[in-house]
């Protein structure tokens, strides 16, 4: 199983975290894989150490994946969660109040938008 974070929002515009895992099949020699999903493009982004983003929505509903370096997130209600490198989160929060998102490490970091 891998463990992915959503961050959504719900019908009043508030966001939230959702912890979701996906399920891994034996796929013997080559290892564990999960279902096919289906993207639309895919996108390298690479942002300065001193990233501090103010509330705002995900532009698509996307897989983020973290290549290097870690992030805050921080809902519309407060709560706060740190992802190291190598999480992937689920952006959803395209409307409603959305979320902050800031570096947690003094380095470049880089990501990867996989587009729904």
């Amino acid at each position: 199983m891998i463990t992915i974070t959503r961050v959504y929002s719900d019908s009043n515009g508030e966001s939230h975290f959702e912890d979701f895992q996906v399920p891994l099949k034996n796929n013997g020699d080559i290892g564990f894989l999960s279902e096919d999903e289906p993207v639309q493009s895919i996108v390298f982004r690479e942002v300065s150490q001193s990233y501090d983003y103010d509330f705002h929505n995900a532009p698509d509903r996307q897989y983020i994946v973290l290549l290097e370096g870690g992030v805050e997130i921080e809902t519309s209600l407060g709560e706060k969660r740190t992802f190291p490198t190598g999480s992937i989160l689920l952006v959803e929060d395209t409307t409603g109040k959305g979320h902050k998102t800031k570096n947690i490490e003094t380095k470049l970091r880089k990501s990867i938008f996989i587009k729904l």
